[in-house]
């Protein structure tokens, strides 16, 4: 008799049984994914159902799990970007808004600099001309006084501000842990608009993350082309409003000091002279959907936060019968005239939208505005019919791995290969159902990993079977022989995995995009491997040992 604790033998039981049924799903995957699908949509939309989502919620019985493996763009098809951001940007941004503040603090010791002026300069760096020599030393500590410490644990101590001189010049620039720590923040602020921007159309499991320093890998499956992509992330959606200056046809007038001539969206040969600084930012914007004007026009709806609405509230107040324009990415979309304050903090866009344009345009300002340009490097679109062949190219390489694997085990070792059989059908069924609960992604090297994982799975079946094979030729009782088969063949069958684990845990954190689809499956394989070799083929032979009782085992 072959012994095993009762505990031992339920919990190997509900292991392979949660794997056949959180792996079934994957099946009936089109089916699966309605479901889905419908179920979604039908909570979001408070429990009520069109007919069509009613017939794709029945296509899958809710009482049965649902999670499903998510294709990878290889398999599935949809949209590539490689983004490089600008952060050279942000920092140019940071410095021309820091000149007002300087020029604020250089009052006070006016009587000993003499005249302050802003300089000409490169993009990042701010100089300012002092006109008395003397009270520069004063000038210095003034704008020295404007530092801040750096927000990051590597710039601890550190200020955010250079301040040097040149002759009778101030020149400040960020320093470099403030660069250091502003290109992270940048980048984290990238991927989230981005994710947010992506998630905000209902696109299925995104990947997003960072490349280097300053690169953004954007895989988006199921999604019709890069170029819908880019339209999707590729803007910075910077929306101010501004006050109106004047309106003029020249595309070369001179808009004055501090302001800029800006391009009408919707009108030709139109220009606009507005203010540079703005009233209220879209950064102090909390909502923005798309709506209908009074003309039953696409347009979009937005609401200011409390700072945003006190600001507009006052401003139109105080500028009743006076346009302001409304801009977005350095174009005027819209420059209506204000007609009575507008309190509450909410108004309306307006312009020549499609709903559509208007849809995206509400998705672009609700997820908010990109710190910094992007500049595309690589984009791709891969089209669902080659997605398709990837998949039925990955199914036929694993059929016909599992069947010559289950050919050769049958002809090596019998009904013993039989049992090792079973357990990789077993073994296949839990990285499915793994993959489906842990929302994983499937990708081409990931069916590559899979198919890896068969050879490894009986290989370690091998190893125990020819361990009991050495225990019968020295005569050993055939229970005795099953048991230190297992037993000793068990140190060698862990060390092996346990070195590729550590493989697939390399590959999977130094590595990127499609080799991490490998490691993954890779990793998950080798666990559920050790699982079937080592304790469900254990359980399939110890029942029948123990149903029939032979007293010779052919292994």
């Amino acid at each position: 008799m072959l012994y095993s604790p009762l505990w031992k033998r339920l919990l190997i039981l509900a292991l392979c049984a949660w794997g056949i049924v959180a792996s079934l799903p994957n099946l009936f995957y089109a089916d699966v994914e309605a479901h889905n699908d419908a179920a979604t949509a039908i909570a979001a939309n408070a429990g009520v159902a069109t007919p069509e989502q009613t017939a794709d919620l029945a296509k899958w019985p809710n009482v049965l799990p649902s999670a499903l493996v998510n294709l990878g763009l290889d398999l599935r098809g949809g949209a590539h970007l490689l983004a490089e951001v600008q952060v050279a940007d942000v920092y140019a941004q940071r410095i021309d808004s820091l000149w007002p503040e300087v020029r604020d603090a250089l009052r006070d010791v006016r009587d000993q600099v003499g005249a302050v002026r802003r300089m000409p300069s490169v993009p990042g760096v701010l100089r300012v001309s002092v006109g008395n020599a003397d009270g520069l030393a004063a000038a210095v500590a003034k704008v020295q006084a404007l530092a801040t410490p750096v927000v990051s644990l590597t710039g601890v101590g550190q200020k955010d501000l250079e301040v040097t001189t040149e002759g009778q010049e101030i020149v400040v620039q960020l320093s470099e842990p403030e660069r250091v720590a502003t290109d992270t923040r940048t980048m984290q602020q990238s991927l989230e608009i981005i994710r947010r921007r992506v998630d905000a159309v209902g696109t299925r499991e995104p990947t997003i993350q960072r490349e280097g320093t300053d690169r953004i890998l954007i895989q988006v499956p199921g999604l019709g082309s890069a170029a819908e992509l880019k339209a999707i992330i590729g803007t910075t959606a910077k929306l101010t409003f501004n006050t109106v200056v004047g309106r003029t046809t020249n595309a070369a007038a001179d808009p004055g000091a501090r302001n800029s001539l800006l391009a009408s969206s919707d009108e030709k040969d139109v220009y606009y002279i507005v203010a540079d600084e703005p009233v209220v930012s879209g950064e102090e914007l909390t909502d923005a959907q798309p709506s209908f004007d009074q003309n039953g026009r696409p347009a979009v709806s937005f609401k200011f936060n409390v700072s945003g609405a006190r600001k507009f509230g006052e401003y139109t107040a105080a500028n009743i019968g006076q346009p302001f324009a409304i801009v977005l990415d350095d174009k005027v979309i819209s420059a209506p005239t204000i007609q009575s304050a507008i309190q509450g903090g909410s108004g309306i866009i307006t312009g020549n939208f499609t709903l559509e344009e208007s849809t995206n345009l509400a998705v672009l300002l609700r997820a908010g505005a990109l710190p910094a340009k992007m500049n595309f490097l690589e984009e791709r679109t891969i089209g669902p019919e080659l997605g398709q062949d990837s998949i039925d190219a990955g199914k036929t390489a694993a059929i016909i791995g599992v069947v010559a694997v289950s050919l050769f085990m049958l002809a090596s070792y019998g009904l013993f290969g039989l049992f090792a059989n079973i357990a990789l059908v077993i073994n296949m069924a839990l990285i499915f159902a793994v993959l489906s609960a842990i929302g994983g992604t499937l990708t081409l090297p990931g069916i590559a990993g899979i198919v890896l994982t068969i050879g490894m799975a009986v290989d370690a079946n091998v190893l125990v079977y020819e361990r009991i094979r050495e225990e019968l030729r020295v005569h050993k009782t055939t229970a005795r022989a099953i048991e230190i088969g297992y037993e000793r063949a068990m140190s060698a069958i862990v060390d092996a995995n346990i070195t590729t684990l550590i493989t697939a845990a390399v590959l999977f954190f130094l590595g990127a995009g499609p080799v991490r689809g490998f490691a993954v499956t890779l990793g998950i394989g080798i666990i559920t491997s050790v699982f079937t070799a080592l304790l469900v083929t254990r359980f399939i032979i110890s029942v029948w040992f123990n149903w029939r009782q032979p007293k010779v085992i052919v292994v």
